[in-house]
C-alpha cells in the first residue's frame, strides 16, 4: 500500500519496519499524534506518542517486536493522545515466517468518540430504565405490602382499588420491558413482524378508548368510511398508535384529535393536539432515542419506536404544525404488504 493509499483511509495508520523505525504515516495519524514533518525514519515509540492513564507508553507496554512468534496482532485498546483525547488502537505484527523476526508493525488509530457516545447511550439506557421502573415497582410493592399486612382491616372497595392499581402498574412495567426489547431489536436489525390484514379503524378505536379511560383530556377519533384493511402486525401497530396518542396527551394541550383516512395507496393516521407544537429545528431529533421535551416525563423511547416500527412496515412518519397550533404527527402505511 502506497503512502497515497494510506491517506485515503478514514483511520490513522502508522507503519514501522524491522528496525522499529517509522516507514509510513498517513495524514490522519500525523494530525492525531501531532507528528513532525520528519516523522519518517524516527523510532516508533517516539512517533506513536500514546500513553495510558498510568503514563505508560504504547510501545513499551505492548512490545510489538518481542514476545511469542505466534503473536500476529494486538487487540483494540484505549490510549490517550498528548492532549488527553482518547483514541482506539489496533495493531498487526507481520513476520515472513514463525522463525523469522518481525518484518513490519502496522498500527491503526481511531477516535474514541464513537465508543464514548455508545457508552453514554448505554448509561442513558440504564438510567432511563432505572427511573421508569422505580415508580411502578414502588407502587406495586407498597400496595402488596399493605394488602398482606392489613388484609382483615381493609374493606372490599379498598382491596379492589389497591389490586386495580397493582394491575395498572404491572401493565406499565410489562409495556416498558416490551419497548426496551423492541429498541434492542431495532438497533440490531432483528425486529420480527407478523403482518396480516388488519382493520386499523378497530385497532385505533381500542387504543383511543384505553388511553381516554386514564385521562381527563378529551380525545376525539374520526375515521373515514370504507377504509381497506392494512397488512400490518396488529401488536406493533397498536404500539405505534398508543405511543402517539399518549405522547399527545402527555406533552400537548387541549383536545387530542386522531384521524384515520385513505391517502392515495396508503392509509393515513394523524394525531394532533392544541399545544405549543414542536419547533422545526427540533423535529429531526424527535425520533431519536431518549429525546424528551418539557416536564411530561416518559422514557424518551416512544417516538423512536414509532419511527422504527412504521419504517419496518414500509411506511413513513412526518411531523408538522396542526391547524390552529400544536403538533401533528402523520403516519402513512401502505395498504398492501411491503415489497
Amino acid at each position: 500500500m502506497t503512502h497515497t493509499d494510506l491517506d485515503a483511509l478514514a483511520d490513522g495508520a502508522v507503519l514501522a519496519g524491522p528496525d522499529g523505525r517509522v516507514t509510513a504515516i498517513n495524514t490522519v495519524a500525523a494530525r492525531l499524534l501531532g507528528a513532525p514533518d520528519d516523522a519518517l525514519g524516527k523510532p516508533l515509540d517516539e512517533v506513536l506518542a500514546l500513553q495510558d492513564h498510568a503514563g505508560c507508553a504504547w510501545v513499551a507496554t505492548n512490545t510489538p517486536y518481542e514476545g511469542l512468534p505466534t503473536r500476529t496482532a494486538i487487540p483494540e485498546q484505549a490510549w490517550l493522545l498528548p492532549d488527553g483525547t482518547e483514541v482506539l488502537t489496533v495493531a498487526r505484527i507481520l513476520r515472513p515466517s514463525l522463525d523469522a523476526p518481525v518484518e513490519q508493525v502496522a498500527v491503526s488509530i481511531r477516535s474514541g468518540r464513537g465508543r464514548a457516545r455508545l457508552d453514554r447511550e448505554r448509561s442513558d439506557l440504564v438510567a432511563t430504565v432505572a427511573h421508569e421502573l422505580r415508580s411502578p415497582l414502588t407502587g406495586v410493592k407498597g400496595f402488596v405490602h399493605a394488602l398482606l399486612n392489613r388484609w382483615d382491616k381493609l374493606s372490599d372497595d379498598q382491596k379492589k382499588l389497591m389490586l386495580t392499581t397493582v394491575s395498572v402498574d404491572s401493565d406499565r412495567l410489562s409495556r416498558l420491558i416490551a419497548e426496551l426489547l423492541d429498541v434492542a431489536r431495532l438497533d440490531t436489525g432483528r425486529l420480527q413482524l407478523y403482518p396480516r390484514p388488519s382493520d386499523v379503524t378497530v385497532l385505533t378505536g381500542r387504543v383511543v378508548d384505553s388511553v381516554a379511560a386514564g385521562t381527563s383530556r378529551t380525545i376525539e377519533l374520526t375515521t373515514a368510511d370504507g377504509l381497506p384493511q392494512v397488512t400490518v402486525d396488529p401488536d406493533k401497530f397498536t404500539q405505534v398508535v398508543t405511543n402517539l396518542v399518549e405522547n399527545a396527551v402527555r406533552h400537548g394541550e387541549g383536545t387530542v384529535r386522531v384521524d384515520v383516512d385513505q391517502h392515495g395507496d396508503d392509509v393515513r393516521l394523524v394525531v394532533r393536539d392544541e399545544g405549543d407544537g414542536i419547533a422545526p429545528e427540533l423535529r429531526r431529533r424527535v425520533f431519536t432515542k431518549f429525546w424528551t421535551a418539557g416536564t411530561g416525563g416518559g422514557s424518551g423511547l416512544g417516538l423512536y419506536l414509532v419511527h422504527g416500527l412504521v419504517k419496518a412496515h414500509g411506511g413513513t412518519t412526518t411531523i408538522d404544525d396542526a391547524p390552529g397550533g400544536g403538533a401533528r404527527i402523520t403516519v402513512d402505511l401502505p395498504v398492501g404488504p411491503r415489497s
